[in-house]
């Protein structure tokens, strides 16, 4: 058990620095479309599309923008 604590720490640690290493253009393009992402899920919610909001669907948003939100819906309307 405690291999495997070693091995998830280590590949959490790669990832972060694989990240602190991406260009701060890419984050904040990253971080915006998270952000008009979830403005997005919001409004959506008050007109009565339901999409869930959770970290996930924010991330797949922010990465693809609004493709990843028709992803996240149908995967809403599918599951």
């Amino acid at each position: 058990m405690n291999y495997l604590m070693y091995v998830i720490a280590i590949a959490v640690l790669v990832v972060v620095l694989k990240i602190l290493t991406l260009p701060i253009k890419l984050i904040g393009k990253f971080v915006v479309n998270s952000i008009i992402g979830g403005i997005v899920l919001f409004f959506l919610a008050k007109f009565g599309i339901m999409i869930a909001i959770t970290w996930w669907v924010i991330v797949l948003t922010g990465l693809f923008g609004i493709p990843g939100l028709g992803i996240a819906f149908l995967l809403t309307l599918l599951l």
